[in-house]
């Protein structure tokens, strides 16, 4: 039997019946004809109950029947809807004569006898339309159900935990990590042993719901990916294959501030800039394209950015014949998962909070039985052990003896899984909110603040009974956990600054199509139109005038024309986003229903005065916009909830009155003002702000009492709060003023981040170390504090004496920068601190108290331009086991790191020392076991490299630069695992040891060598490396001539030759350098000749030569009458100037792409 689909109209019949019952009958007078509307309503309810469970009527008959109460219930809904709107504009027009000290009812702009008249007639049409309804049910078999708890939703349960079940997912990869590996080898392989001018491709190819994605983002995020990678591109292209659009998201990834380039020219000529002389990984996820037009015009575009040898692409694909189009490498054709593996997902999904669940008899039986009926599908698995969590034995035994095991067809079977569990989802409203995903194309990222209050526009979310109390956003974020626990969210992204926050998801593509067929069924038979999606074909002008009140949603790209959009009069949401819209027509402001407006990125440069009469509107989105100011009538909007704009820094922009706004959630930033309506009282009546708020300007701010207006602790759900005061002026004279002030400014004891800039107090607020308030804190920034000297108040040390209570118990990252004058911090008040970097202070005091002997959890450690600093407190690095990052930098008298980093150091990965540093010695004489990266630059007394250097085995990257007194380096023959080597501008090095670039060291990319001593007369001798790509050469005056062993780097595709002032001719055996593709000279003052041409004729593949700041080869350079120009006149791309920044004097250039 055909099914009849009910969801869609049970919320809106309820929420009609619940509106009908409310105070609009009172205040209108018509209350006869809403008792009635809402008995009325709860009749067809009843009837509805039995049109989605009997089996003894006609679906098709009920479907119509279904539709056409569905019709009635949003026509009521907007009726009611109106008569609400017509209250909120009296209150607000009441309000703002009120303000004017002005009362004038006659000033009102509507006849409210009439209107009364009018609304009683539409509902009394209404009443008339369901009493027929009613009576046609029974023609077709309906009868009155009985409400019975048996029936009813399922109650939503407050608290989820979703985050651990996608975390485990993205490291859960069973039965592929065999395939990452190799993946993994392949793609650095590649990288490593390119020779051709193509760019290699890897395809993963595989059935929906295979994983895919999942694998690719496995490898994607593998580290030695990364570290091979130099950019990581990750581009969802489904359906179409634009060359445009997918060139377009590279760049967005690059440099999000030009995602909206249109010209495909300058997009090219931008990826040229920003991609040049990287190695990048580009992933191409859900490609369709069986065109190879397509895909070499997209080829062509990428191999025209220059000095990208090494990059790889990845693509994954259903379709086999685009693998055998698009790659270069060897295909992974991704095969089914064991019954044993799928086993493992279903346990791990049906039994989230156990790593190791025991299980009955008949569960093990049942559960295996089920992973056997996955047929290797991942997707599948995780869906059905979703389902299973909930379910007891019995319901385990309903799906393994599902009908749909019977279906023939392995993707209609699939398809068929996924609509089980769909219809498992007992509440018509989470239908509801699933189904209106597929407003949104396959791929996108949606965020979920935004679906959530797309939710909220549609009606979609009200507290049930049981939980009054619950906010709709609170709803939806429980809808969004637990279609994300059912496994139709995937791809997950967490929020910047809350880890444990989720921020965006993605819909699998088979998922979206379920989404899409149950939106579909609902408007079978009926040529309704009640949402228009994103990339619609839907032509707005044709929509016939009977119907066109009924739509709700449009998700738009093109201009809205003004005498199109008073004709959608029931939209409930209009999202405009990205789309070509240069004017916000004045026609929006008689869009009465509407809760949600969408103008993000658009060329909007003004708002109309009218949006000031969208008083049901819940949710303003204007991010990207330039707009040259706010209407006032802005504050009118008393039912706005969510805000989203830029900070406007210009005086005057930012919108007045916001604190009339008294149903605000969401608030990012608010600039303090001098203008009436925009001081800091503002934010006093914003009780239900959440989220992150940021204030500045706050010297606007008189005094402390007036700080307090805010009322910031009374605001407990803000979790990141920024206080910033301006830098524009000497503000001196007002430092107890801060004080005063910021102590007015003191929050809640929720808090998790807080920010504060600009300071000019000598002292912080008592509350400042009060560890009641602090309780939740784990991230605090103290940034250009320049009169701060103590962190502590008198009050403070009296209550740490008496109590001795750690005031910040659970800060995980602090900052402070720029706070030149202070001398103090807390002691033993940060047991939890993991990330810790001071910056800029004219004292060592504050790392001391903070590094105390009770700190053991730092993991990253960055200290830079301390006065004062001789070495690290005694015991930090023994004491803090993981420490893993150490920088320290433009420390002036800091002599010593630590007697012995060796064995109070076995974690530490990166070692970076810059700049200005005494240190005669790094104290490493057995070796750091995890050491990757060592960095070590403008150390001027520093001698000689650490003895326990050629210990750190797992050594990839050694930088020695600027250290003008270095002697010598030990071999470097056992750090096997080295990449990138640098060892120059080392005036005091007279020679290399004789095996310090040794065969062992296979792994070696990248060298940059020379300028030791200068009365050397020739390159120290240095073994040759024969898999190197990259060599810079650094000179001295007395050097003649380049190095004879060069020539016999044959994998070499960049040479640099700086500063060999004492050559004249490059030599004729760079012919043999055969893979170069750039060469670059730079300062070689008396350089004349290059190789003859002959010579240069046989570097085939080089692509680019730079010569800067070389002065009698520039001129004989000429394009016009220089004698070697001849002999680089072939190549692509030339570029000879004087200069060593922007200001080039000449370049030419013969074939410049």
């Amino acid at each position: 039997m055909a099914e009849v689909v009910t969801f869609g109209v049970q919320e809106i019949v309820k929420k009609v019946a619940s509106l009908a019952s409310e105070e609009i009958s009172l205040v209108w007078g018509f209350q006869g004809e809403l008792t009635k509307l809402r008995e009325s309503l709860l009749l067809t309810e009843a009837m509805l109950r039995d049109a989605g469970q009997s089996k003894e009527v006609r679906p098709e008959a009920v479907q119509i029947w279904v539709n056409k109460l569905e019709d009635i219930a949003h026509e009521a809904d907007d009726v009611l809807d109106e008569c609400g709107y017509e209250l909120l504009r009296r209150q607000v027009e009441v309000r703002n004569q009120m303000k004017k000290k002005v009362l004038n009812f006659l000033s009102l702009h509507y006849n409210p006898i009439l209107f009364r008249l009018k609304m009683a007639h539409k509902i009394e049409n209404i009443n008339s339309a369901l009493e027929n309804l009613n009576k046609k049910a029974a023609s077709i078999g309906l009868v009155n159900k009985k409400f019975s708890d048996a029936t009813s939703s399922r109650e939503i349960a407050v608290d989820r935990e979703t985050v651990s079940i996608f975390k485990r997912d993205e490291k859960n990869i069973v039965g592929r990590e065999k395939i990452v590996s190799e993946i993994v080898t392949t793609l650095i392989n590649s990288s490593n042993t390119q020779e051709n001018e193509n760019l290699p491709v890897m395809a993963i190819v595989g059935m929906a719901g295979l994983g895919k994605t999942t694998l690719a983002k496995c490898v994607y995020h593998e580290d030695e990916i990364g570290r091979r990678f130099t950019e990581k591109i990750w581009i969802c292209v489904s359906i179409p294959f634009e060359v445009k659009s997918i060139l377009s998201k590279i760049l967005e990834h690059l440099k999000p501030e030009k995602a909206r380039m249109q010209d495909k020219d300058a997009i090219i000529k931008n990826l040229q800039e920003d991609l040049k002389g990287k190695r990048y990984l580009l992933v191409l996820d859900d490609v369709w394209n069986e065109d190879s037009e397509k895909w070499n015009d997209l080829m062509s575009c990428l191999l025209s950015v220059k000095d990208t040898q090494g990059s790889n692409i990845l693509v994954t694909t259903r379709s086999a014949r685009v693998a055998s189009i698009s790659q270069t490498l060897s295909r992974y054709d991704l095969q089914k998962l064991s019954d044993d593996q799928c086993w493992l997902i279903l346990k791990d999904r049906a039994f989230p909070n156990e790593s190791d669940p025991t299980l009955n008899e008949d569960q093990e039986r049942i559960g295996r039985d089920i992973a056997k009926k996955c047929g290797g599908i991942p997707l599948v698995a995780k869906v059905l052990g979703s389902m299973m969590q909930f379910k007891e034995i019995d319901g385990w035994r309903v799906i393994q003896e599902s009908t749909i095991w019977d279906l023939p067809e392995e993707e209609k079977r699939i398809s068929s899984v996924l609509k089980l569990s769909f219809d498992e989802l007992t509440s018509p409203t989470l239908k509801q909110c699933f189904v209106y995903c597929s407003m949104f194309t396959k791929d996108f990222e949606i965020e979920k603040d935004d679906l959530i209050q797309l939710w909220m526009a549609q009606g979609l979310l009200h507290p049930s009974p049981n939980n009054s109390d619950l906010e709709m956003e609170d709803v939806g974020n429980q809808y969004f956990n637990i279609l994300l626990e059912n496994s139709f969210f995937q791809d997950v992204r967490m929020d910047y600054y809350y880890g444990t926050i989720i921020a965006t998801c993605k819909i699998h593509d088979l998922v979206h199509d379920l989404a899409e067929d149950v939106s579909k069924s609902k408007t079978k038979g009926s040529n309704e139109i009640r949402h228009v999606p994103q990339n619609s074909t839907i032509d707005l002008q044709e929509i016939p005038k009977g119907i066109v009140h009924k739509v709700r949603s449009m998700f738009l790209k093109c201009e809205v024309l003004d005498n199109i959009l008073p004709r959608f009069k029931g939209l409930r949401v209009l999202k405009l986003e990205e789309s070509d819209v240069d004017v916000l027509p004045n026609s929006i402001g008689e869009l009465k229903h509407l809760r949600y407006l969408d103008i993000s990125a658009t060329n909007v440069k003004k708002l109309p005065q009218s949006i000031g009469k969208l008083y049901n509107l819940q949710t303003l989105r204007m991010h990207e916009l330039e707009l040259e100011e706010f209407p006032k009538e802005l504050q009118n909007l008393i039912n706005l909830r969510h805000i989203h704009f830029e900070d406007w820094h210009a005086d005057g922009r930012y919108p007045v009155g916001m604190g009339r706004l008294k149903n605000l959630r969401s608030l990012s930033f608010f600039i303090v003002g001098k203008e009436r309506g925009r001081g800091i009282k503002e934010l006093g009546g914003l009780k239900h702000l959440k989220g992150e708020l940021s204030i500045s300007d706050l010297k606007h701010v008189r005094d402390g009492e007036e700080a307090k207006e805010a009322k910031l602790a009374e605001k407990t759900n803000i979790r990141r709060l920024e206080l910033e005061w301006s830098t524009d002026e000497d503000r001196s004279r007002v430092i107890n003023n801060d004080r005063d002030v910021l102590e007015g400014l003191k929050p809640h004891s929720a808090l998790e981040s807080l920010e504060i800039r600009n300071f000019s107090g000598e002292t912080f607020p008592p509350w400042m170390m009060c560890g009641d308030l602090f309780s939740s804190l784990k991230r605090l920034t103290v940034e250009n504090a320049k009169n701060l000297t103590e962190w502590r108040t008198e009050e403070a040390a009296v209550f740490s004496t008496t109590e001795k209570r750690v005031v910040f118990s659970r800060l995980e990252e602090l900052l402070l920068r720029n706070c030149d004058q202070l001398r103090s911090a807390p002691t033993d008040h940060f047991p939890c601190l993991q990330k810790l970097e001071i910056d800029s202070m004219n004292s060592g005091m504050p790392i001391a108290n903070i590094i105390s002997t009770q700190l053991t959890t730092l993991t990253r450690l960055t200290i830079k331009k301390i006065r004062g600093l001789v070495s690290l407190p005694e015991g930090m690095l023994k004491n803090n086991k993981n420490l893993a990052y150490l920088e320290i930098r433009d420390c002036p008298e800091f002599i010593c790191i630590a007697a012995d980093v060796y064995g109070c150091c076995a974690s530490l990965e990166s070692l970076r020392i810059y700049s200005r540093l005494n240190l005669e010695a790094i104290p490493i004489t057995h070796g750091l076991p995890s050491l990757r990266q060592l960095k070590i630059s403008f150390c001027a007394e520093l001698s000689s490299l650490p003895n326990g250097l050629q210990h750190c085995t797992s050594l990839e990257h050694l930088s020695i630069i600027n250290c003008w007194n270095l002697e010598a380096i030990p071999s470097l023959d056992s750090l096997t695992q080295l990449r990138e080597l640098e060892i120059c501008r080392c005036g005091g090095l007279k020679s290399l040891p004789p095996n310090a670039f040794a065969a062992s060291l296979t792994q070696l990319k990248e060298l940059e060598i020379g300028w030791f001593w200068e009365e050397l007369d020739s390159f120290p001798v240095f073994q040759v490396i024969p898999q190197l790509e990259t060599l810079s050469l650094w000179g001295w005056p007395k050097l003649s001539c380049l190095p004879k062993q060069v020539q016999c780097f044959t994998c070499l595709t960049s040479l640099t030759i700086h500063s060999f002032d004492g050559m004249e001719a490059l030599p004729e055996w760079l012919r043999n350098l055969a893979s170069l593709k750039i060469l670059s000279i730079w300062k070689c003052k008396n350089l004349m000749y290059l190789p003859t041409l002959e010579a240069m004729k046989c570097l085939t593949k080089l692509q680019y030569i730079y010569i800067r700041n070389c002065p009698l080869l520039k001129e004989r350079c000429n394009k016009d009458s220089g004698p070697e120009w001849p002999k680089i006149s072939h190549i692509p791309n030339i570029l000879c100037c004087l200069c060593d920044g922007p200001n080039i004097l000449e370049i030419c250039e013969p074939g410049w792409n």
